[in-house]
């Protein structure tokens, strides 16, 4: 007879989910979905609000990522007000965003996803979170936690506030690097490096006890989409958007992030409040493709970096064909990476002569009817689309969130797990946790892709074809 097993919520990522797995008469699994459960509304509501608001407004869609939204926001205002920002000014937001990206990738790979691999899949639950690796890995907790806490001490450093800072504006940032401040950041760049280096040479010697999870864990073909620079090396803040086909041949190479139309396109439904995006070319759901830390190191030519660059060799050593990286554990190996990437970087442009210059804002009221700002977030391609009216009040917002990108892609991963382990519809909590840690290896941010409301628990019930209640397992 047919069940059907929810996991309500998803544990351990930002914002709310839940998933639901499809048995067939065998027990075997049929179909899985990735459901997300909470309502977005910033869309609707930055309409008749003025444009410089938008960076601050919409920055409050997330506590994690929020110079992300800040950023890409900036850049759309930007456009708006037709204004080419001080060199200086690019700089210190790139500054800015590596600082948000350090600390962001270490909450994902310390604090969400080591616990899976550190305590064991099938570890109590109770003690298979962070707390548990403190107590049982207290040096590498440390090393993490400490990781973290450089990140966002930087970003406060910079902006006066750890979460939701200020700093970026239209036109610029409102205030310069002081030679006091960059005094301050620079050692915590340099340690923060060697953090980095360090759990990027533990993990080296880790991640092939994982060889079923890299096998099954939404490991099969896709396309992969992120930001080059005029070189094709990695970038973050301004450049081109690049699509990779599944064999490593380019789809897309060099598309203007004003064009971005002409490749994504936007699809709903009717389980999920998070939106579908697709390859447009090739339509929906057939152009499915991934975005974030192992798609931008897949599309790059190189990082750009010492130390990155041989990283950046060594992850490519993971596939054993010359094609792109494919299983999504390995977004956990291209987070260290990029961390490394984004340290180097933070260095390089701290030690620049001009980066303590005063000109780092230009000003203008809108003279443009639409704007387009794109940045990579930690999670992938953040787009920020506005229109506006003759008197520079918001007619509309567009707003594709990294984790919507992958949104096909973790539904895809969710089935192909399931379909792994869950044989003759058993119950056991390993099995459960692998289907939730195909979605950790995305890190999605729900709360950016969404606006939620409130608090679920855990109820997951396993019922016969008539509705029947035959078995159940409850948390908190």
């Amino acid at each position: 007879m047919s069940r059907t097993i929810e996991i309500d919520p998803v544990t351990r990522i930002e914002g709310h989910a839940r998933i639901t797995i499809k048995l067939d008469d065998g027990g075997n699994v049929d179909d899985a979905l990735f459901h997300v459960t909470q309502f977005r509304g910033f869309e609707k509501f930055c309409e008749g609000r003025p444009f410089p608001e938008m960076p601050s407004l919409t920055a409050r869609t997330c506590g994690i990522c929020p110079v992300s939204h800040l950023m890409a926001a900036s850049k759309a205002c930007d456009e708006i007000m037709a204004v080419d920002i001080p060199p200086v000014a690019k700089k210190l937001r790139r500054i800015m965003n590596f600082a948000q990206l350090t600390q962001s990738h270490a909450l994902s790979f310390f604090h969400l996803s080591s616990p899976d691999m550190l305590l064991g899949w099938d570890a109590d639950p109770a003690k298979r979170n962070v707390f548990g690796v403190i107590v049982e890995f207290p040096d590498l907790a440390r090393m993490g936690i400490r990781l973290r806490q450089i990140g966002q001490s930087i970003i406060a450093i910079l902006g006066n506030k750890r979460v939701h800072p200020a700093w970026m504006v239209p036109g610029g940032v409102n205030a310069p690097l002081t030679a006091e401040k960059r005094d301050e950041i620079l050692p915590m760049a340099e340690e923060a490096l060697g953090l980095a280096l360090k759990t990027y040479g533990w993990y080296k010697t880790q991640y092939s006890n994982f060889s079923e999870e890299i096998e099954h864990f939404a490991n099969f073909p896709s396309l992969y989409m992120g930001m080059v620079n005029e070189e094709g090396n990695l970038e973050h803040y301004d450049g081109y958007l690049r699509v990779m086909n599944h064999d490593g041949s380019l789809l897309h190479d060099k598309v203007p992030t004003d064009n971005y139309q002409d490749i994504v396109g936007e699809a709903v439904e009717d389980f999920s409040y998070m939106k579908f995006p697709y390859y447009k070319p090739m339509g929906y759901p057939q152009g499915m493709y991934r975005v974030g830390p192992l798609a931008r190191l897949n599309v790059c030519n190189k990082c750009g970096t010492p130390q990155a660059d041989i990283a950046l060799a060594e992850f490519r050593a993971l596939q054993k064909n010359s094609g792109p990286v494919t299983s999504s554990f390995h977004f956990h190996y291209a987070r260290l990476i990029e961390i490394i990437f984004a340290l180097e970087k933070m260095l390089e442009l701290l030690r620049h002569d001009d980066i303590l210059s005063e000109m780092v804002r230009a000003r203008a009221r809108g003279n443009r009817s639409r704007g387009i700002g794109i940045a990579e977030a930690p999670r992938g391609t953040l787009i920020h689309d506005y229109e506006v009216d003759k008197h520079c009040q918001m007619t509309k917002a567009n707003l594709i969130i990294a984790t919507g990108h992958n949104n096909l892609a973790m539904n895809a991963g969710v089935k192909q797990v399931a379909q792994h382990w869950i044989k003759d519809g058993k119950i056991e909590e390993h099995m459960l946790n692998r289907v939730e840690a195909v979605i950790r290896c995305y890190d999605p941010c729900l709360s950016c892709a969404t606006h939620a409301m409130g608090k679920m628990p855990l109820h997951i019930e396993l019922t016969d074809a008539s509705g029947k209640i035959i078995d159940e397992v409850t948390r908190g």
